[in-house]
């Protein structure tokens, strides 16, 4: 499957927030008509400390029966460098190369970042849905922008996140006593649906397994790639 081709890679900070600027125009925060997922996908980066080689996966999920239907994976050098609020220009050339060896087209991709919690409202959750054109959402494991208020212990208990006095995405407990993960809509997408999804995906871990099981194949490949001399 091809990716759309939005922007620049190779680009400066300042170019990349014009980017994000530019581009969360086009961003639709409602689920398509009659959305009802079937193949959820999982996307991740992993990068090895010291190294530019990133290794990115894509896992495919039946989310009536959770089995993995499909995996696609790609190694490729990473130029831009961590700076929180553009770990799209980081993360997504790599997952573009995994994206377009996949055979089935995922209903919907939970990154595992932020959507619109996002100091411009633009993460990779947005931007990885406008470049893959399907629904998309961001779980994280840490706040990016904004607080929420007091959260229950309970698995499904939310909190809003508010920055900047609006609603921007959502603490939820996805298991009873561990900590919350941070949901909030990339495109296609709001934040009750967004919402309903990580629950959905989440069986028994902090983690939604779409998270759980990128991220274990990308680590897999690079143990792999490096164990065969690569960089």
């Amino acid at each position: 499957m091809k990716a759309r081709r939005l922007n620049d890679w190779a680009v400066t900070i300042e170019e990349a927030r014009a980017i994000q600027y530019r581009l969360r125009e086009d961003l639709i925060l409602e689920p398509p008509p009659g959305f009802a997922p079937r193949l959820v996908a999982g996307a991740d980066l992993s990068i090895a400390r010291f190294s530019r080689r990133g290794y990115a996966g894509i896992v495919v999920l039946d989310a009536e029966t959770m089995a993995t239907v499909e995996e696609s994976s790609a190694a490729v050098d990473v130029d831009f460098p961590y700076v929180p609020g553009y770990l799209s220009f980081r993360e997504l050339p790599a997952l573009v190369a995994a994206w377009e060896k996949l055979e089935r087209r995922p209903d919907v991709v939970i990154f595992d970042g932020h959507g619109i919690a996002h100091p411009r409202r633009f993460g990779i959750a947005c931007h990885g849905g406008l470049l893959f054109g399907v629904p998309a959402l961001g779980c994280g494991k840490s706040i990016l922008v904004g607080r929420h208020g007091p959260l229950g212990e309970e698995r499904g208990s939310t909190a809003e996140l508010v920055h900047q006095g609006e609603v921007i995405g959502m603490a939820v407990r996805t298991r009873t006593g561990v900590k919350p993960v941070y949901v909030s809509p990339g495109h296609l997408m709001d934040l009750p649906t967004a919402v309903e999804l990580v629950l959905r995906m989440s069986t028994g871990y902090r983690e939604p397994e779409t998270t759980r099981r990128s991220h274990r194949l990308v680590n897999e490949v690079r143990r792999a790639d490096q164990g065969a001399g690569g960089a």
